[in-house]
């Protein structure tokens, strides 16, 4: 990367995602933008920072809870 600022078309190919997963990163505020008009920038140092903080794509896993163990069923 050689750049200073990315857009969003930009920063999506660098993150290897969507344009519309950038757009809601920046909704989110997990990826820091600047805006001129309609247009977002985004700095090199904010995606990088946000391809730190990447997670695989999905829903959370669930976690086990108390109530979610029963005892006694054995399978």
């Amino acid at each position: 990367m050689d750049k200073d600022t990315y857009t969003t078309e930009e920063a999506a190919d660098y993150l290897g995602v969507t344009v519309g997963r950038v757009r809601q990163m920046i909704v989110d505020g997990t990826l820091q933008t600047e805006r001129f008009g309609h247009a977002h920038v985004i700095a090199r140092e904010a995606l990088k920072a946000a391809e730190h903080r990447r997670t695989k794509p999905g829903p959370a896993p669930k976690q086990a809870t108390a109530t979610s163990k029963k005892k006694g069923n054995k399978k």
